[in-house]
């Protein structure tokens, strides 16, 4: 993969779970009583994303660092579901499709990060 698509990639997966992480406190499946609250749990996504659209390097880092906690908040949400025999499978579902966007969003900066190492 070229340095381009794994930029516009990690772009990609780093917008999409912001607007995940939105949409699932605010209206998809929000957390009863305090659910609009949880949204603010997307406001660290939001931390590196101006750094990264101006490709600065330490940025991509710190957004690597900052996506582990989503990443282990789906797989627990995941398990929790499956183990409980799917009581709600839209959180499943969503749950499902933070690991993923995570894991891509990581896989493609470790890509773009590779390919834009400074020599020497």
């Amino acid at each position: 993969m070229n340095t381009k698509t794994a930029y516009t990639l990690s772009q990609v997966f780093w917008i999409a779970l912001i607007v995940l992480t939105v949409l699932w406190e605010g209206w998809l499946a929000p957390t009863q009583p305090a659910g609009l609250w949880l949204m603010i749990k997307s406001l660290p996504l939001l931390i590196p994303l101006f750094g990264m659209l101006h490709l600065k390097r330490v940025y991509f880092s710190i957004a690597g660092l900052i996506s582990m906690p989503y990443f282990t908040e789906g797989v627990m949400i995941s398990w929790g579901e499956i183990a409980t025999g799917v009581q709600n499978p839209v959180l499943l579902a969503l749950s499902l499709a933070e690991v993923f966007l995570v894991l891509g969003f990581v896989v493609s900066v470790y890509i773009y990060l590779r390919n834009t190492k400074r020599r020497g």
